[in-house]
């Protein structure tokens, strides 16, 4: 795997990027940087090379891939030649593009049948990150990228974290240091009388409720499992560590007695060493019995946001240091970031998310 390590010199990253690029064109695999988190990027047009992207992450071959694009001149080569957007559509796009807002179109022709497994729609979104919106424009073409982890694994939002997963199946790295948002981009399906979200992410229920005029929903129940999947995270256990993940959310003093609570069962049926992740205010307040290498506390004046930033990363961090078991502070779910946030953590947890 070639390594690409970006910093200030714009001839050094120019000549860096040039390569990627040339990788991309040529069917290889290479991860690159996003605003999310690191994707993992193949030419859409080029259906050898995306199935190589399912079979490096070992991911489902019926979930689907987000494509990428540079600017909105891009999108004529991702949709059908006479396939106007909606007023909705262009509403999102000059609201939110470049941004973490995935947008569900008609393929068209031209995109890989990988890319969108058993549906005639596919997501695209413009990254908001320059290295991205660089890499994709020197390349040419569309690029499919879901994360660029092992599928089933915290997605990565360091480079490193790439690496560790891929570094031995993929063909380049591109490294512009650590993401800014880390939890995936908001999926978006536009009907014609709702607006849908299939997956929870950077750009809010509220925020895309002040740029159209339709309702936009988010509820889970409303996703038919047993169709054909048109978005990523919608049908597979995703974002998991090898620790046992637990969550909580509602009053701090219930959070702490319910922490305890397990921390202090004797029924464990394994050797307890917890880590935990809550408000730094949560943890000044409260003992609990947990090593302090492995307390992690947050602002908790933008907890939501600390929280989706580095949520993936300590995951990885906390498996890498033996915990069995992850303690961790949730948000509300039905507000703002939160959403997303829990979401992502009801996936990794593999359900054990409790109000309390």
């Amino acid at each position: 795997m070639q390594r690409w390590t970006l910093g200030d010199d714009d001839g050094h990253n120019r000549a860096a990027l040039s390569q990627a690029a040339s990788l991309l064109q040529g069917g290889k695999l290479v991860a690159f940087p996003t605003e999310t988190v690191y994707g993992l990027g193949a030419s859409a047009l080029d259906e050898a090379a995306v199935l190589n992207i399912f079979r490096a992450k070992q991911r489902p071959a019926d979930n689907p891939l987000i494509v990428h694009i540079a600017d909105e001149t891009q999108l004529a080569s991702v949709l059908p030649s006479d396939y106007e957007p909606s007023r909705a559509h262009k509403q999102l796009m000059d609201a939110f593009w470049p941004g973490p807002l995935t947008l569900l179109f008609p393929v068209g022709d031209a995109i890989a049948p990988a890319v969108h497994p058993g549906t005639d729609l596919v997501g695209v979104r413009m990254p908001d990150h320059t290295i991205a919106r660089t890499l994709i424009r020197l390349s040419d073409v569309p690029i499919a990228a879901p994360s660029a982890n092992t599928s089933g694994r915290p997605s990565p939002t360091t480079a490193d974290a790439v690496a560790e997963d891929l570094g031995e199946v993929i063909d380049g790295l591109v490294d512009a240091g650590p993401c800014g948002i880390g939890v995936e981009s908001t999926v978006l399906l536009v009907e014609e009388e709702r607006a849908l979200i299939l997956r929870p992410g950077g750009i809010t229920q509220e925020m895309i409720a002040d740029v159209i005029d339709l309702p936009v929903v988010y509820d889970a129940h409303l996703i038919d499992l047993d169709a054909p999947a048109l978005a990523p995270g919608m049908k597979y256990r995703h974002y998991a560590p090898d620790a046992r993940v637990h969550v909580w959310w509602g009053q701090p003093e219930e959070i702490y007695r319910a922490m305890l609570e397990l921390l202090l069962d004797d029924e464990v049926d394994h050797e307890l060493r917890a880590a935990i992740v809550a408000p730094d205010d949560f943890l000044s307040r409260y003992e609990l019995p947990v090593a302090r290498d492995l307390a992690r506390p947050l602002c908790h004046e933008a907890y939501d946001e600390a929280l989706a930033k580095h949520l993936y990363r300590l995951l990885r961090e906390f498996d890498h240091a033996g915990a069995t078991d992850i303690l961790i502070y949730g948000v509300n779910p039905a507000r703002g970031l939160g959403t997303a946030v829990m979401n992502r953590l009801q996936k990794a947890s593999g359900g054990r998310v409790l109000r309390v």
